[in-house]
């Protein structure tokens, strides 16, 4: 039997199979959550004009007092330029007329009849937003593997863009099989459960802003698994759970050579989570998770999440540890990697419950995985350990 991969081996080893996805034109408004997949630059000047700042008034050079000539507010600039001894009455984000050198405060201004005195002048340039102070047209403001976020989709839009190059929507295919699993949650024999993982799998990765299709549930027999594999023929990505271990009924990795797969690498030394299949068929990728739920859950984090953002454009697409206090005494580790689910509270964090690889409640309590090396001594209340917090999937 092969030896186990390492955690950071195995993942290097699946992000160097990620599908190569063509580009795709988006609407900006359409992108948020999506990657870049070139450098975005200004196709304008922000702001495009010296603007003000404040409400106020926009004075010419001197101590004043100035005479009212007219008014600049935003979208309807002053048309002349000012005169010596000359203002505007000026608002927030109005284009600043010509010979104007300040904006007076509207607070530290006393009007007396057409005549605007000052009895606080600011220096000059005050209160005045110059020309290009954001971004001038051809300035670099994301580079090729940002991420668009809310500010960012707002910076891409006031920049002059309308659409974004970005690599195409992932098409997704997550399946669950086995005997056991019930299509109907409110209708299982006693010899059945739920069908649970395919579900929860989506829903880990809809969020990532890919297509997800479900497959499922399969029982455990190969005509069944090819005629449901068919039906991932067009994924660029499929993420299995169960079946793919060594039990009599683990069919998976001979379902998957029927259809042309080939097996890249297979089992991690993590717990829970060891009987992990990486296989490829031609440019498509396939996950075999395991059949557990917990299992199935950490490994989704720990790989399948990862290779969705690594082939949406993600540069950096593996979920970042920190550092935090054990809330209770944890157990030595043995021959693997363990990733406990921990409840955070404050800097603290201490264990769900049942570390059992079928505690669903456990799982749904967690908010973080405790990341413990294999054959580590026990740790002590207090003492630091690794985290992963969920919400970084």
């Amino acid at each position: 039997m092969s030896e186990l991969l390492g955690l950071e081996e195995a993942q290097t080893r699946l992000l160097a199979l990620v599908p190569q996805l063509p580009l795709d034109t988006a609407p900006v408004d359409a992108a948020l959550g999506r990657f870049l997949a070139e450098d975005l630059r200004a196709a304008r000047t922000q702001p495009p004009a010296d603007l003000s700042a404040m409400d106020g008034y926009a004075l010419s050079p001197g101590a004043g007092p100035w005479r009212m000539v007219g008014e600049s507010r935003a979208g309807a600039p002053y048309a002349a330029a000012l005169a010596s001894g000359e203002a505007s009455r000026i608002s927030t984000g109005a284009i600043v007329p010509e010979g104007a050198d300040r904006v007076l405060l509207q607070e530290d201004a006393v009007r007396e009849g057409e005549s605007v005195i000052a009895t606080d002048l600011p220096p000059p340039g005050r209160h005045i937003r110059k020309r290009g102070f954001d971004f001038a047209a051809g300035d670099l403001l994301l580079s090729r593997g940002t991420c668009i976020t809310p500010a960012r989709l707002a910076l891409a839009l006031a920049a002059g863009h309308g659409t974004v190059t970005v690599p195409r929507c992932l098409r997704v295919a997550v399946m669950d099989s086995g005997d056991e699993l019930s299509p109907d949650p409110a209708a299982c024999l006693p010899h059945q459960i739920p069908a649970s993982n395919a579900a929860m799998i989506a829903a880990m990765i809809a969020p990532l802003g890919c297509d997800v299709t479900r497959i499922g549930p399969v029982p455990d027999d190969r005509a069944a698994l090819a005629a449901a594999l068919a039906q991932a023929e067009g994924a660029d990505v499929l993420v299995t759970s169960g079946g793919a271990s060594v039990g009599d009924h683990d069919l998976i990795k001979p379902a998957l050579a029927d259809w042309g797969a080939e097996t890249a690498f297979w089992r991690v030394a993590i717990k829970p989570g060891k009987p992990l299949l990486v296989a490829t068929r031609g440019a498509q990728v396939i996950l075999g998770l395991p059949g557990n739920p917990v299992s199935s859950f950490v490994t989704a984090f720990l790989f399948a999440l990862p290779l969705v953002r690594a082939a949406m454009g993600d540069p950096d697409p593996l979920p970042r540890a920190i550092t935090m206090i054990a809330g209770e005494d944890l157990p030595p580790t043995e021959r693997r990697r363990e990733f406990l689910r921990g409840v955070v509270e404050g800097d603290r964090v201490r264990l769900a419950g049942s570390q059992d690889s079928s505690a669903l409640s456990a799982l749904a309590a967690a908010d973080a995985l405790i990341d413990r090396p294999a054959g580590s001594a026990a740790v002590r209340a207090g003492d630091a350990v690794r985290v992963f917090l969920l919400q970084n999937g």
